[in-house]
């Protein structure tokens, strides 16, 4: 249903936690008080760091630009993540959030090694899988998405191979041919249990369809990591940059569910059913990534930013600046009509967020004008603050710009209590984006 939508809209489905969160984020931030200085680190090695860009001497792989704090966090977790993929840590629920049975279709596939498989028989029958998705020439979240698995690999030691399988996907099964999967499964030490897969682009798009993981354009690919076993009729889904500690305990959780005979129509209709653990531990972990920073609505009302305006809502979030000539006012009309179609929903289930990039001009009294100038409904946000507290929020979001002109014109859809994030372009149809907030609503 969401895959649909996003090849219509061009939407990016994530998980992460914000994934809309997978905008490079690759600039050196005007850190918040306290912040840590900025270092690079390597994504496979994130003991390997740098005060200047380069290579890792062990893996070879490009230093990514990242802030101390983030990345002993994601470090001391376990997991080796990309800034612009972190937030989406919030999706990491202890237990998973977990699903129907997705329907597997036993498509014929060719593993790193050239071995013709079927993607169903040879993989996944009988074993408990996770699954992600990547794809070679990514240089933002697919790097850490294998190394957070290669730890996975490690932490599960015997099981791999045996009744345990890693599987890694391409999305780009085009350009990813077996001996390009090759070579990247090297880099993180894939062995035995751990299968990257590709094939002809229809077979692995409808493949990829039938997993959730399909999007029109591979950079917009998700971060999502699906875990089931296959015996016991038991799948669920959690965040492909969790700890691997946390990703082990659920493939284990998985691996000992007991066998249950499998009825072919209950792999047909997926739909999520978080549990209430899950839902815990989603809110904990969004709630520290976001944060409670202090910024200042339109009508010069402080708020915190996670427990005012993004817990157990249903989110659009966008950057723009008061003086803009360009994008800004078009993209506020626009959005003025979603609001307009989603009615009495703002305001109550949904919130609408509008961030300034330039918070130094933008005050509150200068936001209010600009909103009354769209007859802004309640509901809407714009919001502004110390520039510290402001850019750290759009660091967050995947928005901070150092030339407030060079801001995007994206808009994150986001459910905060489901942990599904998707991304649009903020010009896209009134019509279209409402309908997609109301699918993340009925997520709920």
């Amino acid at each position: 249903m969401i895959s649909k939508l996003a090849a219509a809209l061009t939407l990016l489905t994530l998980i992460i936690f914000v994934p809309a969160f997978r905008g490079s984020v690759d600039v050196v931030l005007a850190q918040q008080s306290g912040a840590q200085e900025v270092v690079y680190a390597c994504p496979m090695h994130p003991e390997v760091t740098s005060k200047s860009a380069g290579r890792c001497p062990k893996c070879g792989m490009d230093l990514k630009v990242r802030s101390a704090e983030d990345w002993t966090n994601m470090a001391g977790a376990g997991g080796a993540a990309s800034a612009d993929a972190a937030g989406n840590n919030a999706n990491a629920a202890s237990n998973g959030s977990a699903i129907t049975s997705p329907r597997i279709p036993d498509t014929t596939v060719y593993d790193q090694n050239g071995r013709k498989l079927k993607f169903y028989t040879d993989l996944v029958k009988g074993k408990t899988v996770a699954i992600n998705f990547i794809f070679t020439t990514c240089t933002g979240v697919c790097p850490p998405l294998s190394a957070t698995f290669r730890r996975v690999q490690q932490g599960l030691s015997e099981r791999m191979g045996r009744d345990v399988e890693l599987i890694s996907i391409s999305v780009d099964p085009a350009t990813d041919v077996p001996e390009r999967l090759k070579s990247f499964s090297e880099k993180f030490k894939a062995g035995p249990g751990w299968t990257f897969v590709t094939g002809s682009k229809p077979e692995i798009d409808g493949l990829l369809a039938a997993l959730g993981g399909y999007v029109s354009n591979k950079n917009d690919h998700t971060p999502l990591l699906l875990i089931g076993n296959d015996a016991a009729n038991f799948w669920t889904r959690t965040y492909g940059l969790a700890a691997p500690s946390q990703i082990i305990n659920i493939i284990n959780e998985a691996a000992n569910k007991r066998s249950a005979n499998r009825a072919e129509s209950s792999r047909e209709q997926p739909s999520t059913q978080p549990t209430a653990s899950s839902k815990i531990a989603t809110d904990e972990a969004a709630a520290k990534y976001f944060s409670n920073t202090i910024l200042m609505t339109q009508d010069n009302r402080p708020v915190r930013f996670y427990d005012d305006l993004l817990k157990d809502k249903v989110v659009l979030i966008n950057f723009l600046f008061t003086t803009c000539k360009g994008v800004c006012s078009p993209m506020t009309a626009n959005l003025a009509k979603v609001q307009k179609h989603l009615g009495e929903r703002v305001g109550r289930e949904v919130l609408m967020i509008s961030i300034s990039v330039d918070p130094e001009t933008d005050t509150p009294a200068v936001l209010k004008k600009y909103a009354d100038t769209f007859k802004v409904q309640p509901g809407w946000y714009f919001l502004t603050g110390e520039k510290k507290n402001v850019d750290w929020v759009l660091y967050k979001l995947g928005g901070y710009v150092e030339d407030k002109q060079q801001h995007n014109s994206t808009l994150i859809i986001g459910n905060v209590a489901t942990g599904e994030w998707m991304k649009v372009l903020a010009m896209s149809n009134p019509t279209e984006i409402a309908s997609a907030v109301t699918k993340l609503l009925d997520a709920n």
